[in-house]
């Protein structure tokens, strides 16, 4: 299921305030099961806790986005992204933040994909979606990919 037939959407650089924070999420979709990709739900105690996301992290000063998913994915479950194509970026402010999601979709890993931070993980097909609670920053990665 790698192919969204959706264009990657670029978010302007001079539309982004200066104190935003850069994320990578994946798009993981599973070995053997076309149609399903994962999820993680977020832990107690960080923002959004208990909602569910898509699996990534904070891109560092000296990485690219390409390198902190690579690193993300190996740091929260145990996979490296052999296979991965940007997807679309989203720019959302939150009361609290501002963040800039860029999000990428992993067709090819290598590894068995199993918590490292005790985190819950699930996959499922875009007709669930709606059985989650995602953040508001997901929510338009996620219609994307309803509409593919």
């Amino acid at each position: 299921m790698p192919n969204t037939g959706v264009e990657p959407s670029l978010v302007d650089p001079d539309e982004l305030d200066d104190d935003y924070i850069h994320v990578v999420a994946a798009i993981i979709w599973k070995q053997g099961s076309p149609g399903q990709f994962l999820i993680a739900r977020r832990q107690a105690g960080k923002h959004l806790q208990h909602y569910w996301e898509l699996p990534g992290g904070k891109v560092e000063a000296d990485e690219s986005p390409r390198q902190a998913l690579r690193r993300e994915l190996v740091e929260e479950i145990n996979i490296r992204a052999v296979s991965a194509t940007q997807f679309m970026q989203v720019y959302h402010r939150y009361p609290e933040r501002k963040i800039l999601l860029d999000t990428w979709i992993v067709d090819k890993y290598e590894g068995d994909v199993r918590s490292q931070e005790g985190q819950a993980l699930n996959w499922i097909d875009c007709d669930q979606i709606s059985d989650y609670r995602f953040p508001d920053a997901d929510l338009p990665i996620l219609d994307a990919l309803k509409r593919r």
